[in-house]
């Protein structure tokens, strides 16, 4: 395949002036500080950011909060689905346009954005349409004694807690967001997006595109800046009701704290983990190679559900090592603007010299490399994909996140240990268990502790099953019918006639 060549449009919407989307419309901070968007391919600057400020900040909210008390609050719900079928339908239309936009930013190979970033933040828009006009209560029966022949009666709803703050992470740009706006929209809720300062660009778009799908003013709104000062200020923010978040733990636990002394405000924290993925002996060596490959190494492992510790069969270690290291040698690195490119760059500087600095911490710690463990030659962000066999569950590789293309693998011989050691990390995200015994892996299941268990797959995730962790990787739930009750205050009513 070739290399795509940029849409004119594309272009053109790079060399604008950028700064943030409130109340229907784009608007440049009155700060004079900007941030650069670099292309983590190529290390060069795309285009150029104004930070926003505390003007902003309440322009943002006030115009969210006024959408909230009116026009939103006079929009039905049928038509609030209908919204966000448009917008689908919008995202759809663009899409090449999205798509490059965020491989641009994110160094996402251009396949991967069109499949993900676009292709399914469109069906989860509709997903989150459906919903729209079928959240509701339900009727009580109540046993309060009658006296004078009075009798009772009870019923709840199920009513819009108000503003959401949606923090997004530079991973996936588009769909976290979309997951977060969807939710909110669907459930009678406006919102203020404040996107990495990362991947700023495509949020700003997309926001253009629910004016031209009939979204009121206001009830989508997006800040761009850094998160010290824009992401605390939309969280301390008086007319905030809720806080989304999707990020790092240490991040998470401050953005948590925060909104609980800002007033115990609701909180969803989608957060990291130290996933892991188990073979059971039974799987040949060709199908654990895939199944290493499918969960660690899609999008240079920079997915938070991606698993970094594999747990392989001490019988079958060797051979999938070689097996793997063969594959990961075949694996064509590059552009992510070359439709044959299966892994591009990390997304941003930060992050490379993140991952370069655990290469060391492997080597120091007396690990063995079996593949990759540097960075690629030339332009950009690359490393190569990366083997590490681990010494013990105690080496670093093997208890912190990565957030990259890096395999860290530990034998065993005692499936009734492997479940011991897979829960033997503070986090509780994601997990894999493949095998093709069905009877113990029902057996297994309710013993891992993960938020979303896949077996015999991996990162495939679908609008009607609810994800998010369990212990430190976070608290509550991203769509599935589940998100309803992170986006609604219950609401008890008791009549007496």
């Amino acid at each position: 395949m070739s290399e795509v060549n940029l849409l004119e449009s594309v272009t053109t919407f790079l060399q604008r002036p950028h700064g943030h989307y409130i109340n229907g419309v784009s608007v440049l901070s009155q700060e004079n500080t900007t941030f650069s968007v670099i292309n983590p391919a190529s290390g060069k600057v795309i285009a150029t950011v104004n930070q926003g400020g505390e003007n902003e900040v309440n322009q943002a909210m006030q115009a969210a909060s006024d959408a909230f008390h009116g026009v939103w609050e006079q929009t039905s719900p049928i038509e609030r689905g209908n919204c966000l079928n448009r917008l689908a339908d919008l995202l759809q239309k663009n899409g090449e346009e999205l798509a490059q936009l965020e491989s641009l930013c994110s160094g996402k190979p251009i396949q991967l954005s069109r499949a993900l970033d676009v292709g399914a933040s469109s069906d989860y828009l509709r997903y989150f349409a459906g919903w729209a006009s079928k959240i509701s209560g339900e009727t009580l029966n109540v046993s309060l004694p009658s006296f004078k022949g009075e009798k009772y009666n009870a019923f709840t709803r199920r009513e819009p807690v108000g503003v959401v703050v949606g923090i997004i992470p530079w991973n996936f740009s588009i769909m976290i967001a979309i997951w977060k706006l969807g939710a909110a929209l669907a459930s009678g809720c406006t919102i203020v997006l404040k996107p990495s300062e990362y991947t700023p660009l495509t949020m700003l778009r997309i926001a253009e595109l629910a004016t031209e799908a009939g979204i009121p003013d206001g009830v989508i709104n997006v800040v761009n800046g850094s998160g010290a000062q824009v992401g605390a200020s939309l969280i301390k923010h008086p007319q905030c009701a809720k806080v989304t978040f999707t990020g790092s733990v240490p991040t998470g636990v401050s953005v948590g704290k925060s909104a609980l002394e800002q007033g115990i405000k609701h909180t969803t924290l989608e957060l990291g983990g130290k996933n892991a993925a188990a073979f059971l002996s039974d799987m040949s060596v060709e199908k654990i190679v895939d199944g290493i490959l499918e969960a660690g190494y899609v999008y240079q492992g920079q997915i938070c559900a991606a698993a970094e510790r594999f747990y392989i069969p001490s019988v079958h270690m060797e051979a999938v090592l070689e097996q793997l290291s063969e594959r990961l040698s075949a694996m064509k690195i590059g552009s992510p603007f070359d439709e044959s490119t299966e892994m591009g760059p990390l997304a941003n500087r930060e992050h490379y010299e993140k991952i370069l600095s655990l290469f060391e911490k492997a080597r120091q710690e007396g690990c063995e490399i079996v593949h990759g463990g540097h960075a690629l030659e030339g332009p950009g962000f690359f490393v190569a994909p990366t083997i590490v066999r681990a010494k013990s569950a105690e080496d670093t590789l093997m208890k912190e996140e990565t957030f990259g293309p890096i395999g860290t693998f530990l034998s065993y011989d005692d499936e009734e240990a492997l479940v011991a050691m897979m829960n033997a990390t503070p986090f509780g995200l994601a997990a894999s268990l493949w095998t093709n015994d069905l009877s113990k892996a029902m057996r297994m299941i309710p013993r891992i502790e993960a938020g979303i268990l896949w077996i015999n797959m991996h990162t495939f995730l679908d609008p009607a099953v609810p994800f998010g962790g369990s212990k430190s990787s976070g608290m509550g739930r991203e769509f599935g019918s589940a998100f309803i009750e992170h986006y609604t205050e219950l609401k008890s009513v008791i009549m007496r006639y």
